[in-house]
């Protein structure tokens, strides 16, 4: 459809949209034609998204207004007529469009060539709660939800200072999509938010479908072969003020409940907010401990398969983990079909209905712990480590990390099995030249501070210090 300016005519304007609109078709777009003084008014607004008892009030003073009242502009009638905050004016058709469909209420007054936006929607939403996946010991309970503007009020609420910028952009040719830019204005790097800006507005899709992830997809058109994630992202509102205090840059969409933070290393997003609810010694404690059992979970299966392979190499005081049972099925096969028969009961266990979640849990154990054992398919030795792995991939609660330990686990499994030693090395070089020939999204090493080595960074990554009482290096509850 041809697009028109607004003309100053309702009903010439009333015909433009309700063609754009098609809102003899759209039951959820609802309009209602009014009288203001001695001029003819019409309003549309979206169904569902608006606060009826504030659209209601404001009408009702708009019906009490004389002719005398009437100013001869838009611009006067927004700002002295109009008994609300959050009052704007639009002159392009496209931007009514888009803000109207954004929830945003439209009202054309005959005479002036401006839409007055009444910004009183609501969205659907659920309560602010506890993350299911950022779970704390201690700490604050809430996280973000699916509304953006309840999200970025989560962070101004930890925040509050003058220099916390939330710019907000809108990327998808058809959704139209709210995507909020948040930062400190005077810690942030402005080459690199101007290189995400950048970015951002040049995206040309019709729609974020999977929100953070679209984005991410085309925000950063990195290499799919190296598995490691270059974005951090968490559902806890202090974590992300905390990213923020330490220069980061903070991307919130609208329909997503998780913060994309960056620039991020593995060190980034392996911590976790445990680290800092708790003293330093135990914070120190459950950092390490997270670090131990994530090389674990890479390592553990591919050397117990290297001495699997290898007996006389395995020294008398860990001989108890030489296999008491026949081996029917090759150990490979076993700790394959373990890998994959993980996620297979993962994805089962999303679709299972939550009352039968606990009784099928006890039948999985029974059946097929117990029983894939007792019928020679695996050994009670291939399932107590592959056990292990799987419970230690949910000591950091990064799914993308956890992806990434897996397939590099799976190529060191793989070549073990065929190149005996000499597998097992090149798949642990495999693994170091994925870390390191990684980058952040800002370009920088994706291992710092090991590498390039910087002691100092070094000794706060692992060893969690008291926090400092200078703001200017305040790490926050992250």
């Amino acid at each position: 459809m041809e697009k028109q300016p607004l003309s100053g005519n309702l009903q010439a304007d009333m015909e433009y949209f309700h063609k754009r609109l098609s809102v003899d078709r759209n039951f959820d777009i609802v309009y209602r034609v009014i009288q203001i003084a001695d001029r003819k008014a019409c309003i549309y607004c979206v169904d569902g998204f608006v606060k009826d008892e504030v659209l209601e009030k404001i009408l009702s003073f708009l019906f009490s207004k004389k002719p005398e009242d009437m100013p001869d502009s838009a611009h006067e009638f927004s700002k002295g007529l109009v008994p609300y905050t959050e009052v704007g004016l639009v002159s392009d058709p496209d931007t009514v469009v888009t803000q109207l469909l954004s929830g945003i209420s439209c009202l054309f007054v005959d005479g002036y060539r401006e839409c007055i936006t009444i910004d009183c929607r609501t969205y659907p939403v659920r309560s602010v709660e506890e993350p299911e996946k950022d779970r704390v010991l201690r700490g604050s309970r809430d996280g973000f939800v699916e509304t953006l503007v309840f999200n970025t009020a989560l962070i101004r609420r930890r925040i509050r200072d003058p220099h916390l910028i939330n710019e907000i952009m809108q990327v998808g040719g058809k959704s139209k999509t709210d995507v909020a830019i948040c930062y400190i204005d005077d810690r942030v790097d402005h080459e690199l938010l101007d290189h995400i800006k950048t970015r951002i507005s040049n995206i040309e899709v019709d729609a974020l479908t999977m929100n953070q992830e679209s984005l991410a997809e085309c925000l950063y058109e990195y290499r799919w072969i190296n598995p490691f994630p270059k974005f951090k992202f968490s559902e806890r509102p202090d974590t992300a003020a905390a990213c923020l205090l330490e220069g980061n840059i903070v991307i919130l969409v609208d329909n997503s409940p998780a913060a994309m933070i960056l620039p991020s290393s593995i060190f980034d997003i392996i911590e976790e907010a445990d680290d800092y609810y708790f003293p330093p010694l135990t914070g120190t404690y459950l950092r390490l401990t997270r670090f131990g059992t994530s090389a674990l979970a890479l390592l553990l299966t591919p050397v117990f398969l290297l001495l699997m392979q290898n007996p006389q190499w395995i020294p008398e005081w860990l001989e108890f983990i030489r296999f008491r049972e026949v081996v029917t099925v090759p150990l490979i096969i076993q700790l394959l079909i373990l890998e994959f028969a993980i996620d297979g009961l993962k994805l089962a266990s999303l679709n299972t209905p939550s009352m039968l979640t606990t009784p099928l849990s006890v039948i999985a154990a029974l059946v097929i712990g117990d029983f894939s054992v007792s019928s020679g398919w695996f050994n009670a030795e291939t399932m107590l480590y592959m056990a292990f792995v799987v419970l230690s991939n949910y000591t950091q609660s990064s799914l993308e990390l956890g992806y990434a330990l897996k397939f590099l686990r799976i190529i060191m499994l793989v070549l073990t099995a065929l190149f005996n030693a000499w597998g097992f090395a090149a798949g642990l070089i495999i693994s170091l030249w994925a870390l390191l020939g990684n980058k952040t999204i800002a370009g920088k090493s994706y291992l710092y501070p090991l590498f390039p080595f910087d002691g100092r960074k070094v000794w706060e990554r692992f060893f969690r210090a008291r926090i400092p009482h200078s703001s200017a290096s305040d790490h926050g509850e992250k």
